[in-house]
C-alpha cells in the first residue's frame, strides 16, 4: 500500500482513499460534516473520552479533496471561525484589596476548576486584564483554574493540549515520532499562570504549582477520560527567569528554535523560549512510550 497523505499524525493509504470515495458515493445526500462523522465511525476514530475526532477528520478529508484524491460535496453554508470572530472577554470587576502576607497565614488554598462553569468568564476577564499575553481561547483539551484562600482570589492557571512538535521535550522523553503521535494527549501545557498583581505572598507561585501537580491529572481524567503523565511550559527568558517553576522542581529541558509550528523557512521568526517540564508519574518515560 502506498501512503497518499499524512495529516495530523495519521497516514492515509491508497486503499483508504478508495474507501472514502466509496463512502461518499454511498451517501450522496450527506453534508461534509455528516460524511466526516460517518468516516470516524467506520474507522473507530475517537478521542480518549469516546467523542468522534470529527474536526480532525473533516480537515483530513478537505486536504484529500484539495489534493484531487476525493470529491467532496459542495459546502452547504459558509464556514465560520469562532476563534477569529470571538470578542475579547468582558471585564469583570472584583475587589483588589492588597494582600501582603506569609504563605502559612493564608491557610489552606482551594484550586477550583472553572471551565464550563459560571466562573469561567471571571477567569477569562482576569487573564485579559492582568496577564502580559492577554486572553487567548485554548484549542483542544484544556482546563482553567482559580486559586482561593477562603474567599480571597489569588491566582489563575490555564492548562491546554501540548504542542505536537517540541524538540527539547521529545529528546528528554526519548520519543520517536510514532510515540509522540500516540501519546501527545498525555501531556498538558501550562498556557497561562497569573498571580494577581495585588497579591504579594512569598513562595505562593511555587506552592500553587506543587498543588496543581497533585490535582491536575485526576481533573483531566474526569473531563477527558485519560490521565496526564507530564507537564510542560514555556518561559520567555527576556522577561522571566522561571523562578517559581524551578523552585517547584520543574526541569529545564532546553530552548525552542524560534521557528514556530508552521515554519517553512527554517529560520527563527520569533523569540526563543525556555522549555521546562515536570513528570507526574515515577515511570513517566515508560508510560509515555506505550502503545
Amino acid at each position: 500500500m502506498n501512503i497518499i497523505l499524512k495529516y495530523r499524525g495519521r497516514e492515509v493509504t491508497d486503499a483508504e482513499v478508495v474507501f472514502i470515495r466509496d463512502l461518499i458515493a454511498a451517501h450522496p445526500t450527506l453534508s461534509r460534516r455528516r460524511l466526516s462523522q460517518e468516516l470516524c465511525r467506520a474507522w473507530n476514530w475517537v478521542q480518549p473520552n469516546g467523542q468522534l475526532r470529527d474536526m480532525v477528520c473533516r480537515g483530513l478529508m478537505l486536504a484529500l479533496h484539495r489534493a484531487g484524491q476525493i470529491a467532496l460535496p459542495d459546502r452547504r453554508q459558509a464556514s465560520r471561525n469562532p476563534l477569529v470572530e470571538r470578542s475579547k472577554p468582558t471585564a469583570v470587576e472584583i475587589a483588589c484589596r492588597p494582600i501582603h502576607a506569609s504563605l502559612p497565614s493564608l491557610g489552606p488554598l482551594r484550586l477550583e476548576q472553572v471551565r464550563r462553569t459560571p466562573a469561567e468568564s471571571l477567569f477569562n476577564s482576569l487573564i485579559e486584564q492582568h496577564h502580559y499575553l492577554g486572553y487567548t481561547q485554548p484549542v483542544g483539551e484544556h482546563l482553567k483554574y482559580l486559586v482561593f484562600a477562603e474567599e480571597q482570589l489569588l491566582a489563575c492557571l490555564a492548562w491546554s493540549s501540548a504542542p505536537r512538535h517540541l524538540g527539547p521535550r521529545d529528546r528528554f522523553l526519548g520519543w520517536s515520532a510514532p510515540m509522540r503521535r500516540r501519546n501527545i494527549h498525555l501531556i498538558a501545557n501550562n498556557l497561562r499562570f497569573l498571580v494577581l498583581p495585588w497579591v504579594k505572598v512569598p513562595h505562593l507561585a511555587s506552592h500553587i504549582l506543587g498543588r496543581m501537580a497533585r490535582q491536575l491529572s485526576a481533573d483531566w481524567e474526569r473531563m477527558y477520560g485519560h490521565p496526564l503523565y507530564f507537564l510542560e511550559t514555556f518561559v520567555d527568558p527576556d522577561r522571566f527567569r522561571g523562578t517559581c517553576y524551578r523552585a517547584a522542581n520543574w526541569i529545564v529541558l532546553g530552548r525552542t528554535t524560534g521557528r514556530g509550528k508552521d515554519d517553512q523557512t527554517h529560520r527563527p521568526n520569533r523569540s526563543l523560549k525556555e522549555v521546562l517540564g515536570y513528570p507526574l508519574a515515577r515511570h513517566f518515560r515508560h508510560l509515555l512510550s506505550q502503545p
